[in-house]
């Protein structure tokens, strides 16, 4: 039973520490709008969606204003397009079509993003997936509100070397499409090693086919509040700070916990999982780079900050699977640059490097995320940066993801601008050494051996 203490201390937690649910995602099958033509394929989608999804926002006001817990963002996430469109689309436009459709669906029921413009050639590569691979640059700048992601690789399969190649050209022409807004449409576009079956959280979201029709799924953040009790432990000893996490990691799961099954119960539909990864923003006091600087380090890049970050992630997660009955997702620590205030100033002070951020990638809770680098950039390096973050997933059975943002026009020492939560990114340098020849290989990389590990 909840006692008077714990609701005073979570009372604290939203006020002066940020605490809030970052996000309920409701999953939406579309395998049941399958058709062969393209236009009745489109209003297929757009009907599914405005009816399972017309009372999301509603729903999320409601429970806001009731328990008195912010909600961040509302949001949906639709079956892998390159499944859905396989039967109907016959070239790039009927793609595109299809995204602007999603695009309206999205703003008629309220939602701030949409993901799904997914494809999954892990192994090998489809014409349908190659056909919306290829058609990601003009669909995402045609649309507001669509995310796309493409799982590139696996622990079981290997990496798809060929549409690693694929990508960096696309990354590419994306920023190109959108330099108008440095290149914005690549910050909603995300590529995976070891994508979950299903991935409710954005800008790779995806509802999976083995998921039920539709699902609720809820992100919690809470930086802030862990920050506070990281820095309340101050020169304490590491089991102590260790326990100060986990302990404060189940009071935060609590929440988002009863969240999810408020909504789903008002929804009607199931309950999927709470996903326990601390999110940042670009808010002052809500920043994973600060509670890293609080365990004792100078700059977050210095020595000791892939432990520090692995020590986070590691006690998040022993904290909150006690408190719900379903936690998944990519649960553990996001490091993005342009949404992280603590992360901007350490890369502006020189002490967070593209190379740190790789390795820190080996223990957090997915990848190189919203990083901006030079417009100039070949498509053989992104290609590259890629490759490298995949073969991180693959050999370490995790997932791993890149987001990255060639902003078109600008150079290191410049900043883009995207605005909300998304926030600002100052243009980090790249490795100037080519790997185009290594890159041009194409082909597959083979999985690697499961055992004979050293």
């Amino acid at each position: 039973m909840t006692n008077l203490d714990e609701i005073f201390e979570t009372n604290e937690m939203i006020e002066q520490a940020n605490l809030d649910v970052r996000t309920i995602t409701l999953g939406i099958s579309l395998l049941d709008c399958i058709t062969s033509d393209v236009a009745e394929l489109c209003l297929n989608i757009h009907d599914k969606i405005t009816m399972v999804a017309k009372d999301l926002l509603t729903v999320g006001r409601d429970i806001e204003r009731e328990y008195g817990i912010p909600i961040v963002n509302k949001r949906i996430s639709v079956t892998p397009i390159s499944l859905i469109g396989a039967s109907a689309c016959r070239e790039i436009a009927d793609y595109v079509m299809i995204a602007r459709m999603l695009d309206d669906a999205a703003r008629k029921v309220g939602v701030n993003f949409i993901g799904g413009f997914s494809a999954l050639p892990a192994k090998g590569m489809t014409k349908s997936e190659e056909l919306l691979i290829r058609s990601i640059p003009r669909a995402l700048a045609a649309t507001e509100h669509v995310c796309a992601s493409v799982n590139l690789g696996s622990t079981r399969t290997g990496v798809n070397m060929d549409v690693v190649k694929l990508m960096g050209s696309i990354v590419k022409e994306t920023a190109e499409l959108t330099r108008e807004d440095d290149s914005i449409g690549c910050a909603k576009l995300v590529v995976f090693c070891n994508a979950p079956d299903d991935n409710p959280f954005m800008a790779g979201a995806f509802h999976g086919v083995t998921e039920t029709d539709s699902v609720v799924n809820v992100g919690v953040s809470g930086p802030g509040v862990i920050n506070q009790v990281v820095r309340s432990v101050k020169g304490e000893d590491f089991s102590t700070l260790c326990e100060a996490i986990k302990k404060t990691s189940f009071k935060i799961t609590r929440l988002g916990q009863l969240v999810a099954q408020e909504a789903s119960k008002r929804l009607g539909v199931p309950f999927g999982i709470v996903d326990l990864s601390l999110a940042p923003t670009p808010t002052v006091g809500d920043s994973i780079a600060d509670i890293l600087e609080g365990m004792g380090l100078e700059k977050v890049g210095a020595p000791g900050t892939t432990m520090a970050l692995a020590l986070l992630n590691d006690h998040v997660k022993k904290g909150g699977i006690m408190a719900s009955s379903s936690v998944g997702g990519l649960s553990g620590a996001f490091i993005p640059i342009s949404e992280d205030q603590g992360m901007i100033e350490a890369v502006q002070a020189g002490a967070l490097t593209l190379e740190k951020l790789e390795a820190m990638t080996c223990v957090c809770s997915v990848g190189l995320d919203m990083i901006a680098i030079p417009g100039s950039t070949p498509d053989s390096t992104i290609s590259g940066i890629i490759a490298d973050e995949m073969a991180i997933g693959m050999i370490n059975q995790k997932t791993t993801a890149v987001r990255i943002i060639p902003v078109i026009g600008k150079d290191v020492g410049d900043v883009a601008e995207f605005g909300g939560l998304l926030g600002t990114a100052p243009v980090m340098k790249v490795n100037g050494f080519s790997c185009g020849e290594f890159i041009a290989r194409g082909g597959r990389v083979p999985p690697p051996v499961h055992s004979f590990k050293n």
